[in-house]
């Protein structure tokens, strides 16, 4: 299910395969532009269809001239509506313009000083993207080629100490392009640049909103809907939280929340989600224990994509089980958000699938029930705030991002009981802490995992051979990039000490410095 309808006020983003793809979408929803991402490999005749009034070409890895590189769809110049190129989609605009592209000699990988043309001389224009900007200022560069000479009827518009040609336009033909990204936090200005773009260029009228979506949203579930039942499986997360708040808004009674005990929960979950849920909202629950059933199926794996696999279309099951004594029940409802999408379906066409998350990857392919999922193009700092607005229990809203395969890919090699419990309480114990300190609301994930492996120790005189608990904590603004979290050294210490000294079988505690990239935020 789509919440946005075709024609709706919109950008695209034609995703190349650039890392920051995911941000030019971020940045220009927070300027309330409305974005989509499509992969490049998309048709010319799908983006008519959607009728755009912007097109974005993002970075990527590749080289224009080396051989299956990849192109926009065809007709992308025809569309009628303003072209921004940024890195990779600057290279490709020039070159399939007629300009030159070529190897550069000094690449250009981090800061870097833009200046604009200068004002005195004949013809110089800083052009409508940097309309009130001062005539140098820093952006974040990242390339090894460069435009070495323009297209006809194209004029140069910027310049850096790499790159003579750092941004040109053809305003009659309303093409614009950048050799930097404006959409990270290292660029200067880059929120006016691409507002300037969005709404200078492309005339949008803007007002789009995490808020506006989901009124969208509701009027798209009853008219899916129509007079059938959804069941909408909560977990206590934020995701699942606002889901359920936004179907009970389009249904009413004709929802049913059903909460599965999956044996790979964090400690205490059931009775939380129950309080808050039922109590606390008003929703209609239903609490399924079905832990015995999921660690039977999960004996002995050992790949976290069949463990991801195994919990999903388990999950479904006994949806599908439970909605059998429900009459007329024909959906299911999900949390599933935009990264989920992105990262669970290849979105530039050949490019590598990070992980397969059970919301998306991991569904059978042939289900009774029929999905709804009307968070899918929101990000999580997005879910949150709508959360807010529709008066979602703060306990959920602030709770940290937690993975629908549950501590299962927390706890590398196979799942089994003993361990379980162990890093369940590693995991309570550095919530606590955490929270103690007034540091839980300042990170965006913090969990313990639980390691394959087992190391020498000394307790009480004695020697041991337990296992190994890895701290991960970071900080993030969405979950697509990351960076550790310096926690101070007496907080970690106290962590450390309660979870060699309360938790059984655990004999040492490590730290996880990586950042995303290279890493990702979960181990598996």
């Amino acid at each position: 299910m789509r919440a946005t309808e075709v024609g709706a006020e919109s950008i695209l983003v034609l995703d190349f395969g650039s890392q920051y793809t995911q941000l030019i979408a971020r940045r220009l929803r927070e300027l309330g532009a409305y974005c989509e991402i499509w992969p490049c490999t998309a048709k010319g005749a799908e983006i008519r269809r959607r009728r755009p009034q912007g097109v974005v070409l993002s970075g990527g890895p590749e080289s224009v001239y080396a051989p299956g590189a990849p192109v926009a769809p065809e007709g992308v110049f025809s569309l009628g509506v303003p072209v921004l190129g940024v890195c990779y989609g600057m290279q490709w605009m020039a070159r399939e313009c007629g300009g030159v592209v070529r190897p550069a000699e000094r690449r250009s990988y981090g800061p870097a000083t833009f200046s604009l043309p200068d004002p005195t001389l004949p013809g110089a224009a800083p052009g409508p993207l940097f309309a009130d900007l001062p005539a140098s200022f820093r952006v974040w560069a990242s390339h090894g080629d460069r435009v070495e000479a323009l297209p006809d009827g194209f004029r140069r518009t910027g310049s850096t100490e790499a790159a003579a040609i750092a941004a040109f336009e053809s305003p009659a033909r309303g093409l614009y392009a950048l050799q930097f990204h404006p959409e990270v936090v290292h660029t200067e200005h880059g929120a006016t640049i691409l507002r300037n773009f969005a709404y200078a260029v492309c005339g949008l009228s803007g007002g789009w909103s995490p808020r506006s979506h989901a009124e969208r949203a509701v009027a798209a579930i009853r008219a899916e809907v129509g007079e059938k039942r959804v069941v909408c499986g909560v977990s206590g997360g934020v995701d699942s939280t606002v889901t359920a708040i936004l179907v009970h808004r389009a249904v009413g009674e004709r929802l049913r929340c059903i909460f599965v005990d999956n044996g790979v929960l964090r400690k205490n979950e059931a009775q939380l989600v129950e309080g808050e849920l039922k109590r606390g909202l008003g929703l209609p629950l239903e609490v399924v224990d079905a832990s015995e059933r999921f660690l039977e199926r999960l004996a002995g794996v050992r790949s976290p994509e069949r463990k991801r696999k195994v919990i999903g279309r388990e999950f479904i099951r006994v949806f599908e089980e439970r909605a059998q004594a429900i009459p007329d029940a024909g959906f299911l409802a999900q949390g599933t958000l935009y990264p989920d999408v992105i990262e669970s379906v290849s979105v530039k066409g050949p490019s590598a699938v990070i992980k397969s998350h059970h919301n998306v990857g991991g569904l059978p392919k042939r289900m009774r029930l029929r999905l709804v999922e009307p968070l899918r193009e929101l990000f999580k700092d997005e879910v949150r705030a709508l959360g807010r607005e529709l008066g979602a229990p703060e306990e959920l809203l602030s709770r940290h991002p937690f993975p629908g395969p549950g501590l299962a890919v927390r706890m590398l090699g196979p799942v089994e009981r003993g361990g379980l419990e162990a890093l369940r309480e590693a995991d309570a114990i550095l919530e606590e802490e955490l929270r103690a300190a007034d540091c839980y609301d300042r990170v965006w994930q913090a969990f313990a995992v639980l390691l394959p492996i087992r190391t020498v120790g000394v307790m009480g005189d004695a020697r041991t051979y337990e296992r190994v608990v890895a701290l991960r904590v970071v900080e993030s603004a969405d979950g697509m990039t990351a960076d550790w979290a310096a926690l101070p050294p007496d907080l970690l210490a106290r962590v450390s000490n309660r979870i060699t000294g309360e938790v059984r079988g655990v004999n040492r505690v490590v730290l996880d410095l990586t950042s995303k990239p290279p890493g990702t935020i979960e181990w598996e």
